[in-house]
């Protein structure tokens, strides 16, 4: 039995997993879906005091407080900076990290990752979020189609802008957690570069999913296998 912690990317929250979640638990797995302070259920509680530290302890809560050992953390795009701190405050809990069409955090001890989402619109003075519009969908989840469309626009919630532009600080306990990569080879990028190295060297093993960007949503069964795989 696995102990998966599932972390959704921007706009999303605990319910992007429910098609996933039947197939993990269905093979004797445990699975904790998240919802990330400001989005979802949880989009009431933003506020300007949101950012990555917010997330972070969102993530080593669930862990804690249900007492959770021996944990797989999959952390979907951005969710990577929330996956990769947490991983570095419990090692001792973590077994590995599954990045899900995202990359490995650089094993350095300087802040980074911190960065300006205007590639998804106009980002004004004072702005604490991102809206999901019909533009970024299309941008980033071009084969979400039909009535998957139509669920994804009726739950995404905006993306609070200080989880892109928080920067995380990790140590040197980070560079010894083990790591795994989904890739989707209908993203936004070329699938080769990464697996190539491209991005960094490529640690520990990889899936590709013909998938865009929300593999958990256009093929959860598919998505689920290969967590299951990499899991360990």
């Amino acid at each position: 039995m696995t102990t998966f912690v599932l972390v959704p990317g921007a706009w999303l929250g605990s319910w992007v997993w429910e098609k996933v979640t039947p197939h993990l638990q269905r093979a004797g797995n445990r699975a904790y879906p998240v919802t990330l302070t400001g989005m979802g259920e949880r989009v009431h509680l933003l506020s300007p005091d949101v950012g990555i530290e917010t997330a972070i302890n969102d993530v080593i809560n669930i862990i804690k407080y249900n007492e959770l050992n021996d944990v797989v953390l999959v952390g979907h795009s951005f969710a990577t900076k929330v996956v990769s701190a947490a991983g570095d405050r419990l090692p001792a809990r973590v077994r590995k990290i599954i990045y899900l069409d995202t990359f490995r955090p650089d094993k350095v001890r300087t802040p980074q990752m911190s960065f300006q989402p205007d590639e998804f619109g106009e980002v004004k003075p004072g702005q604490l979020t991102i809206p999901f519009t019909d533009k970024v969908l299309e941008k980033i989840g071009s084969d979400v189609k039909g009535t998957n469309r139509e669920w994804m626009k009726s739950l995404a919630t905006p993306w609070p802008l200080r989880y892109a532009t928080d920067p995380i600080t990790l140590t040197e306990i980070y560079d010894g957690l083990e790591s795994a990569h989904i890739f989707c080879t209908k993203s936004d990028y070329d699938v080769n570069e990464p697996i190539s190295g491209k991005w960094g060297v490529l640690e520990g093993e990889y899936r590709t999913i013909e998938a865009a960007h929300f593999p958990m949503v256009t093929k959860p069964e598919e998505t689920a296998r290969s967590l299951m795989e990499l899991s360990g």
